[in-house]
């Protein structure tokens, strides 16, 4: 049953969408630089939405894009030129959550599907039907619905409106994403892209007449995280999530990086085609994450009081440029008796964090298991100047020049688009 969900990725800017498109995404949500809910994501300029079409459209891969902030006035007087922009792209599905947005989508981007965020709260079929007269095609859940809910809005809802819910990701702890707190205590609101995450800060007690004196809210002196919530993590429940009646999966995270994407992407596409969770799960560790949860799907979402932070269990090296295999070479097979030898790869490779000559390494490739990999002849490759227009080679003995090229040999290939990471835990926080 689980094989039919859409598998719906994040792109929040080039680097993150070429990752969802390779590692196996069947669609991709991005917004651009007007009236999407990441602000701060890269995201994409309008003229370049085409461009971005087309790379997905090329792989199979279908386009969502954003349009589900809160719709203010002027606003609404930009978007009809807006949403004639989306269609002549070839977007495939709008996002919206102001139901005058979609009244004027249906007029300005008939040819787009219309797709009704999660801003929007829908919780019961009435309100699914309401927006199926308005010209839906799909709704997203409203964040606090559990699986049995969203079975009986299954159950109840117009049987050709499909239904999405989030699979993956960093949770708020608002109605849906409905959050006034950002607004309050910095001028920047949540409903318009702009959330400062206020629910994650660190709060305590202080008794009028004795300023400056704090009292924790918890047994924690140096304050609690009390609306800080977990991470959503439903991996080993994809089949709960079909069963229900879910049509699309969706994975949160367009403020993230594209090695964050490409892993998160690539664990759910092999659990998606049948490998079992249990033997992809560990891969959801090593991107940074909040303690994991299950959301609202099974009961009460968890919070973490103790801190605000992530941790993971690698750490993001290089990305992969080139893979040659080196013809007529090739390294000792494990079995010293053996005379076969494994063939040896050249890595061209954009460094992003230090790594050594002879450090083991694993490459995340699309559709497998990461491959162990040690680095041997390091070699950095400087970029051309006035000067220097081509410059020699340079054999390092460590990479530590951000975003410079380096070669290296492995035992292991990675195709273009794959990554390196080094099997280091980090954890930030500002507590615990």
């Amino acid at each position: 049953m689980r094989e039919t969900m859409e598998l719906l990725a994040p792109a929040g800017g080039w680097e993150q969408l070429r990752a969802a498109v390779l590692f196996g995404a069947d669609a991709v949500y991005l917004a651009t630089d007007r009236f999407g809910m990441r602000a701060r994501a890269a995201n994409f300029a309008l003229d370049d939405l085409p461009a971005a079409v087309a790379l997905a459209h090329e792989a199979g891969v279908r386009v969502h894009v954003a349009c589900n902030v809160l719709m203010m006035p002027g606003d609404i007087d930009e978007l009809p030129a807006y949403l004639r922009a989306v269609q002549a792209a070839g977007a495939d599905a709008l996002i919206v959550g102001d139901v005058g947005a979609a009244a004027l989508a249906r007029e300005h981007a008939p040819d787009v599907a219309l797709h009704v965020s999660t801003q929007a709260s829908v919780a019961n079929a009435a309100a699914a039907r309401v927006w199926r007269g308005l010209g839906a095609s799909r709704v997203v859940c409203a964040r606090e619905m559990t699986l049995d809910d969203i079975a009986r809005l299954r159950q109840d809802a117009p049987p050709d409106l499909e239904i999405e819910a989030f699979a993956h990701g960093a949770q708020c702890m608002a109605v849906s994403g409905r959050c006034l707190i950002s607004s309050y205590l910095t001028g920047r609101s949540g409903n318009q892209g702009h959330c400062t995450q206020p629910c994650r800060w660190s709060y305590a007690l202080e008794e009028e007449k004795r300023p400056g004196e704090h009292f924790p809210v918890e047994e924690d002196g140096r304050g609690t995280f009390i609306m800080n919530a977990k991470d959503l993590n439903m991996l080993a429940h994809l089949d709960a999530l079909a069963a229900a009646g879910v049509d699309a999966i969706k994975l949160e995270g367009r403020n993230k990086k594209a090695f964050y994407v490409a892993t998160v992407t690539g664990a759910y596409r092999r659990v998606l085609d049948g490998e079992p969770a249990a033997d992809v799960a560990s891969e959801l560790l090593d991107v940074s994450h909040r303690p994991y949860s299950t959301g609202f799907y099974f009961g009460e979402a968890e919070q973490a009081c103790d801190y605000d932070g992530y941790e993971q269990q690698a750490l993001h090296v290089a990305d992969v440029l080139a893979c040659d295999e080196l013809a007529g070479e090739g390294s000792p097979a494990a079995d010293a008796g053996d005379a076969m030898m494994r063939p040896r790869y050249r890595l061209t490779v954009r460094c992003r964090t230090r790594f050594a000559e002879r450090d083991a390494l694993e490459a995340l490739v699309p559709g497998a298991p990461a491959r162990a990999l040690t680095v041997r002849d390091l070699t950095w490759l400087p970029d051309p100047t006035d000067d220097d227009p081509r410059p020699a080679p340079e054999p390092v003995a460590v990479a530590n020049r951000s975003c410079n090229r380096y070669t290296l040999v492995a035992e292991a290939p990675a195709s273009p688009g794959s990554f390196l990471r080094a099997r280091t835990f980090r954890r930030s926080a500002r507590h615990g």
